[in-house]
């Protein structure tokens, strides 16, 4: 690509992202001017508490942020506006859809009562946050999170700089409606996935197989930075919540996960073999036929094309031509069977699809996209501070 090609496509992603930041505003204001003060002060909160910004969760857990439960009608329709500024067409009717689900597994699950609430399964049971002043010059973002969902949004200097993680999962994976076609949410990430591992031969099989058992969940888990250090194995089930779980409690969680796994043939010479380290494991995309580099790419539109179609079309900029294809990573555990668990991701230096379906009967998706150094924005504010610095340090001087 020429440099004066480079220089507009980067204005046309940068007004793309303008675009986007300005629809995600006016939601957010719209959203945050309709609360009373006691739903602001929950739903409003200081962008510089770190933690609390890179915190998410996908289980059924607080998430931080005002609830759905908590809101009139009116709010939680412009909680919803601001949940579809931040997404895609699809992606919002495919989040609409997990959060729909938690009614089926309220049924499945015999209408229990949660921990803590008089609902177990509750799509209301959903939470928002703005973090800082949409309407101010300092960063600002938003999150919305859940049973299974969490979309988290980064604005700098009136650009979308940070859109991961966005994690989206379904319980039942698969359900039954009228007619011959099932309930399938996340069937692109699944399918796609499993034509692309079936079409390897022996040999890239052999490289992209991490481990014959699939791991009970996603490697990552619900980590604010992945592959640090020695790199990622799965957390411990009690972990992935916001609250504690001790003595009897906890014992109870540990005891489900050793079942779950033992289920799943899963040891600990598995566990270690699909570690997620920062230099990617698996077979290179480099390595792949033409026919299965398209599969590839088709199987990440189905990760990146979860956003607004702007910022979509710059993402998936970064792996259409080879040269950042070539990159990127595939791995596979466990079963290559419907119904057998599984697990997959894509790794990169810019980018990680990881995917697992393993619990109840295998019929459980967990979905996640995340940037290795850009979640929450990361990179861009440490950028945009460190200028700042320089800024105030070259001021003093003068």
């Amino acid at each position: 690509m020429t440099t004066a090609r480079r220089e507009v496509v980067a204005r046309r992603e940068t007004a793309a992202r303008r675009e986007v930041a300005s629809r995600m505003a006016d939601a957010a204001v719209a959203f945050l001017s309709a609360l009373d003060d006691g739903q602001r002060a929950v739903a409003a909160w200081p962008f510089h508490d770190h933690a609390e910004r890179t915190r998410f969760f996908y289980t059924p857990t607080d998430h931080g942020g005002l609830r759905f439960l908590d809101m009139r009608p009116r709010q939680q329709q412009l909680a919803h506006r601001l949940v579809a500024s931040g997404l895609s067409r699809a992606g919002y009717v495919t989040v609409s859809t997990v959060m729909g689900l938690e009614n089926a597994l309220d049924a499945d699950e015999g209408w229990v009562t949660g921990v803590g609430r008089e609902r177990g399964r509750d799509p209301m049971h959903y939470f928002v946050r703005v973090f800082g002043d949409p309407q101010g010059g300092e960063p600002w973002g938003w999150r919305f999170g859940g049973h299974h969902l969490s979309v988290n949004h980064v604005v700098v200097d009136g650009e979308v700089v940070g859109s991961t993680p966005i994690f989206l999962g379904a319980d039942p994976a698969s359900a039954p409606l009228l007619g011959p076609h099932p309930l399938r949410p996340l069937a692109g990430a699944e399918d796609l996935g499993r034509e692309l591992v079936r079409s390897l031969d022996e040999g890239q099989l052999a490289r992209a197989l991490l481990a014959p058992a699939a791991p009970p969940d996603l490697v990552t888990g619900n980590r604010p930075v992945i592959a640090t250090g020695d790199g990622d194995v799965p957390l411990p089930l009690a972990e992935l919540f916001r609250q504690r779980f001790e003595g009897d409690a906890r014992r109870g969680l540990d005891r489900a996960q050793a079942s779950l796994e033992d289920g799943l043939g899963f040891t600990d010479v598995h566990r270690e073999a699909v570690r997620l380290t920062r230099t990617p494991r698996g077979l290179p995309a480099l390595d792949l036929s033409a026919a299965q580099r398209e599969l590839l790419r088709a199987l990440l539109d189905v990760y990146v094309r979860r956003i607004p179609d702007e910022l979509a079309d710059a993402e998936a900029a970064r792996y259409a031509g080879d040269d950042g294809l070539d990159r990127l990573h595939f791995a596979w555990a466990g079963s290559l069977e419907p119904g057998e668990g599984h697990y997959y991701r894509v790794h990169g230096p810019e980018l990680l699809a990881e995917y697992d379906n393993t619990q109840r009967g295998v019929n459980h998706v967990h979905t996640v996209w995340r940037h290795p150094h850009r979640d929450f924005g990361a990179d861009v504010l440490a950028a945009h501070y460190a200028a700042r610095r320089d800024d105030a340090g070259h001021g003093h001087d003068h």
